[in-house]
C-alpha cells in the first residue's frame, strides 16, 4: 500500500513531468544530462505513492529537450560558481530538479531552492540536502529578504516563465535584481508562439494546464528596469548534443537549425547579467 499520498496542482505536478523525463534520459544507451538520482527519486515516488508516471505521456523529444536545456543552465552555473566560489545560487520554482547534486558547487557557496511549501515537503523527503529551502510563493513581493544581498548571486528559472500569469515574472525578476548586488540570470526562455503551443503537447494536455507566457525578442527583459544585459542566447537545436537525440527527433531538430526563427521556437537558453 502507498506510504506517502500527492496532494499537488496540475501546475506542480510539472515537476514530476521533468524530473520524469530527467529520469528516462538517464536510462538512454547515450544519456544527455545522465541524472541518476532523478531516476531514483522517480522510483521511489512510484513506490511511495503509486503515481503512475505512465499517464504523463513523455515522449522522447520532451526527455531529450529537457535533460539539453538542464544540462545547459547548469552549464552557467557550474561556471558562474567557479569563477564565484563563495557565491548564492537561487533556483526558482526549484520542483525536484537535482542541480545542486549536479553542479556540486563549491563548499563557500550558498543556494536557495524556492518553491511552494507542498513542494518543498517533497524535497525534504526526497532530496535532503545543504542546500536552503525557501517555501513560498515564488512572485510573493517579501520572500527575497532571506538572500543575502552582498555576494554575487546566479539566478536560474526553468520552466517557470509559461506558467505564471499577466508580468508576475518580470516583477519578480526586478524585484531580486534590484535588491541583490550583482549576478546572473539564465532561463529557458519561451516564445510566445511555444508558450502557446505548449498546451497542445500530450503531457501538458494531460495536467490539463493552460500555459501562455513567452516572449520572443531576447532583448525584451532589457526593458524590464530589471538591470539586465544579454550575454547570450544559446539556441539549443545548434547544440552538439542533439546528435544523441533518437530519431526522428534528431532529423527534425537539425532541420530547425537551419533557421534561426523556427530555433527560437524550439528550447533556448537566454542569459543575462546584471
Amino acid at each position: 500500500m502507498p506510504s506517502l499520498q500527492l496532494d499537488l496542482s496540475p501546475v506542480q505536478e510539472t515537476l514530476l513531468l521533468t524530473l520524469y523525463a530527467r529520469a528516462q534520459d538517464s536510462r538512454a544507451p547515450a544519456p544527455i544530462l545522465g541524472d541518476t538520482l532523478a531516476a531514483a527519486i522517480a522510483d521511489r515516488i512510484a513506490q511511495d505513492t503509486g503515481y503512475d508516471f505512465g499517464r504523463l505521456k513523455v515522449r522522447p523529444s520532451l526527455v531529450a529537450s529537457t535533460a539539453l536545456r538542464a544540462k545547459k543552465l547548469d552549464d552557467v552555473v557550474r561556471q558562474f560558481t567557479t569563477t564565484h566560489p563563495e557565491a548564492v545560487v537561487v533556483d526558482l520554482g526549484c520542483g525536484l530538479d537535482t542541480r545542486m547534486a549536479r553542479c556540486t558547487p563549491p563548499a563557500g557557496v550558498d543556494w536557495y531552492d524556492v518553491d511552494l511549501p507542498e513542494v518543498t515537503e517533497l524535497r525534504r523527503r526526497y532530496l535532503p540536502g545543504r542546500s536552503h529551502l525557501v517555501a513560498t510563493d515564488i512572485t510573493a513581493e517579501s520572500w527575497s529578504e532571506v538572500l543575502p544581498d552582498d555576494r554575487p548571486t546566479v539566478i536560474v528559472a526553468e520552466g517557470v516563465l509559461p506558467f505564471l500569469p499577466g508580468d508576475s515574472f518580470q516583477a519578480m525578476i526586478r524585484r531580486l535584481t534590484t535588491r541583490l548586488r550583482a549576478g546572473e540570470l539564465a532561463l529557458n526562455g519561451y516564445t510566445r508562439f511555444a508558450a502557446w503551443a505548449m498546451r497542445y503537447d500530450a503531457s501538458i494536455k494531460a495536467l490539463g494546464i493552460d500555459a501562455a507566457q513567452g516572449f520572443d525578442d531576447p532583448r525584451e527583459p532589457e526593458r524590464w528596469n530589471a538591470g539586465l544585459t544579454l550575454v547570450s542566447e544559446r539556441l539549443l537545436t545548434r547544440a552538439p548534443e542533439v546528435a544523441a537525440f533518437p530519431q526522428p527527433v534528431r532529423a527534425l531538430t537539425r532541420l530547425m537549425a537551419h533557421s534561426t526563427a523556427m530555433s527560437r521556437q524550439g528550447a533556448r537558453i537566454l542569459h543575462y547579467r546584471f
